[in-house]
């Protein structure tokens, strides 16, 4: 079990005993991530060797190797979530994985973007690819549906989800021209 600790940079690591359900310190039962960095959210590569991590503060992604056997990570990379032309206050908030592993999505608050990411299947690293306007303000949270084909975007400042169709060779965001409108989005979960 992994929980992201924003007020001491690090993320916790606990080993869960499925049979009792109890949970205990792992061998490495943290990784200290850069101060100020503000680790938010965390995901894992569908192959089970990398994680992503999307930090608040400093709108990074960290890359780690993960090891299973000892449910430890080894950071491989930190990159910015933004363009590097970018001047202005953003806070990094959601990060997402395609079903196929091959692109990243971090969403950008301040940017109002979603950052697309291509993901090296050998090393884990990532390469900026685009940063897609989240058609609204605030971009909380995405979720991409379980097939990979959609991300929907809650932009909890415009009180509106925005639909972008991906690209499966590119991984690229298009906009497909629908907006849901509700009050303050900031979660979006898909049920299979």
């Amino acid at each position: 079990m992994f929980i992201c600790d924003l007020g001491t940079d690090k993320i916790m690591i606990y080993e869960f005993n499925q049979a009792d359900g109890s949970v205990k310190p792992a061998m490495s039962p943290f990784v200290k991530i850069k101060p100020g960095a503000g680790p938010r959210h965390l995901v894992f590569h569908p192959a089970g060797r990398f994680s992503y991590l999307i930090n608040e503060f400093d709108s990074t992604v960290n890359v780690f190797s993960y090891n299973a056997s000892e449910g430890s990570l080894k950071e491989l990379q930190t990159i910015s979530s933004l363009p590097e032309n970018f001047i202005g206050k953003n806070t990094g908030a959601e990060i997402g994985i395609a079903p196929s592993g091959r692109f990243l999505y971090a969403s950008n608050r301040g940017h109002d973007s979603i950052a697309v990411f291509t993901v090296d299947q050998e090393s884990g690293r990532l390469s900026s690819l685009e940063h897609t306007a989240s058609g609204g303000k605030n971009p909380r949270f995405f979720g991409i549906d379980p097939s990979g084909r959609w991300l929907l975007s809650a932009n909890q400042s415009s009180d509106n989800i925005t639909v972008f169709k991906i690209d499966a060779k590119t991984g690229k965001l298009k906009s497909a021209g629908k907006s849901i409108e509700i009050g303050s989005p900031v979660c979006i979960t898909f049920i299979p």
